[in-house]
């Protein structure tokens, strides 16, 4: 009975492992090359190919072999690390509107006709 209860767990995890490693991959593959170097990390490429691996892992091998448990590493270093500084690089803030400033802000501030 623990047994089962254990394994059903472990299944448990090894689903949550395999879309984080997902998710980072889908966002990775739909971010701008440039924004990568913008952000002083690594390359696109270099990511897919990371969170790629990461996701094949954790599909193939046990939970509790090293190998999944790196690709869950990485996977979270892109989440919470890459990401973040990718996303803000590129300007996406989500929401799908403006945020903030209004109608007349530039590039670089407020535009105020010349003055």
């Amino acid at each position: 009975m623990l047994m089962t209860g254990f394994a059903g767990f472990l299944g448990l995890l090894k689903i949550v492992l395999m879309a984080l490693a997902a998710f980072g991959l889908f966002d990775a593959a739909f971010r701008r090359e440039d924004a990568f170097r913008a952000a002083d990390k690594q390359t696109k490429v270099f990511w897919l190919v990371i969170l790629a691996i990461a996701l094949i892992v954790s599909y193939l091998f046990h939970f509790l072999s090293f190998l999944p448990i790196i690709g869950a590493i990485a996977s979270i270093v892109y989440i919470v690390d890459v990401r973040p500084a990718v996303k803000q690089v590129s300007g996406g803030g989500g929401g799908g509107g403006r945020r903030g400033g209004s109608s007349s802000d530039g590039p670089y501030g407020p535009y105020n006709g010349g003055r």
